[in-house]
């Protein structure tokens, strides 16, 4: 398995290891070489978001790639799904975003996808991390290379939204955008703009260091007043790089990825083309969210959290919708990539031919109280091996009986223990997540 990278690639501090100038020139030259290896162009199309560090990464990663003779394209400031997008349609080895998502500016990271559009397999990443971890030979690049941005890549990423959905112009809705100063910043006021909604974007002036600063998926809470205040019809919010995608209905009540997917589902289902009438979801998604469903014939498969391990379950059990509660959703008729543009586009489409507001469309939705507490960690230590935690562990899920669920797990992408309790009584969750919280922040919490 690989250290370096997690559930989404690289990511950590900008400036440091793994993320400082050297180890990601060798990245580039990794990346380079892992492409001949594999009989594959080595030519690549990148892509950042709006965080002042992404230049240069970006200019280091390109440096270190040409060196080994390879040849790389930039879409400069664009989504991560764009990426994903560019890298399956035209000829490219691969795809390379620099972007941390949701995190905070002084983070990035380095996401990378094969030519089919999905993140590379995990082989492919140990190869890459053995070389980036070996310290021998060639440290300095002969020469920087700043990478040529194509323009006309955003054109088409685009085009490919707009042929997603059957949405005709002069059937406009007011909707709201929060583009978390990130990489969604211009491409998404313009396509909405283009199909004929009526736009008011909020969060779309990034200046390097505000993207996800009190804004976008992570607090959509000033998306939702913008709503109320407006009388608009939806709020979207987006995060950093923008694959996921968390709503306000037309009241100003904040939605999440579970919404969307009951939503999708039930229209999928209507039109005979929900595969297996079965939804993907993570152990994260509400029970409600399974409830629901159950009760409209259909069927709810958990995996781990994650995106791509929602992918590859999509992809092993011939499944066509996927998600997570956090604001991904995969499509797979038309991508594989979380892509919260897209979704937008996908929750406009039924609102429009329904008639009706995304309030009435989630009626049928009632979650069960869940609550979700970070601990945030100096280590990542085994959770069975913290003093106290089973027992704490084994009293809570004989308090929650039937009625509930609780998920304990460390974050693929941050030192942070993620404690999720679910159940009828608040009050009740709320206590047994605080208690397990405090075992773990006892033995292993930063300060």
């Amino acid at each position: 398995m690989p250290e370096l990278f997690g559930t989404d690639g690289l990511r950590g501090r900008a400036g440091q290891f793994p993320l400082n100038r050297d180890s990601v020139s060798r990245l580039g030259r990794a990346l380079a070489r892992l492409l001949q290896q594999q009989h594959l162009p080595v030519r690549i199309v990148t892509g950042r978001d709006t965080r002042e560090s992404g230049i240069w990464l970006e200019q280091a990663l390109v440096s270190g790639f040409t060196e080994e003779g390879g040849e790389a394209v930039s879409a400069g400031i664009i989504t991560t799904p764009a990426i994903s997008y560019l890298a399956r349609t035209l000829e490219f080895g691969a795809g390379v975003v620099i972007s941390a998502s949701h995190n905070p500016y002084y983070d990035n990271g380095i996401k990378i996808f094969s030519r089919s559009g999905i993140k590379i397999p995990e082989d492919w990443e140990e190869q890459l991390e053995k070389e980036l971890l070996n310290n021998s030979g060639k440290q300095r690049l002969s020469r920087e290379i700043r990478p040529e941005v194509d323009e006309s890549l955003k054109d088409k990423y685009l085009e490919f939204l707009t042929g997603t959905v059957s949405i005709r112009a002069g059937r406009s809705l007011k909707l709201v955008v929060d583009c978390a100063h990130g990489a969604s910043s211009e491409l998404a006021p313009l396509l909405f703009s283009r199909l004929g909604f009526q736009v008011t974007a909020i969060n779309n002036q990034p200046d390097g260091k505000n993207i996800n600063l009190n804004c976008g998926s992570l607090h959509p809470e000033k998306m939702a007043e913008t709503v109320r205040a407006l009388g608009a019809d939806l709020g979207v919010a987006f995060d950093g790089d923008a694959d996921r995608a968390i709503w306000s209905d037309e009241q100003g009540r904040i939605l999440n990825g579970d919404h969307t997917l009951f939503v999708q589902a039930l229209y999928l289902k209507g039109k005979n083309s929900l595969k297996k009438n079965t939804v993907v979801a993570t152990i994260m998604s509400n029970m409600g969210l399974e409830k629901a469903l159950e009760k409209n014939g259909l069927k709810m498969v958990r995996t781990k959290v994650g995106d791509k391990y929602v992918l590859d379950e999509m992809l092993r059990g011939g499944f066509n919708l996927g998600g997570e509660q956090s604001g991904h959703t995969i499509f797979l008729d038309h991508s594989v990539s979380g892509d919260g543009i897209l979704t937008c586009l996908k929750m406009l489409e039924v609102m429009l031919e329904k008639r009706q507001p995304l309030s009435e469309l989630v009626s049928d939705f009632r979650e069960f109280p869940q609550i979700l507490v970070n601990v945030p960690v100096r280590e990542k230590v085994p959770l069975s091996e913290i003093p106290g935690y089973e027992e704490e562990v084994a009293r809570a899920k004989a308090r929650l009986g039937q009625d509930g669920r609780l998920e304990i797990r460390y974050s693929g992408t941050e030192m942070v223990a993620r404690v999720m309790v679910e159940g009828p009584d608040e009050r009740t969750i709320a206590e047994i997540a605080r208690n397990i919280a405090s075992v773990i922040q006892k033995h292993c919490g930063q300060g």
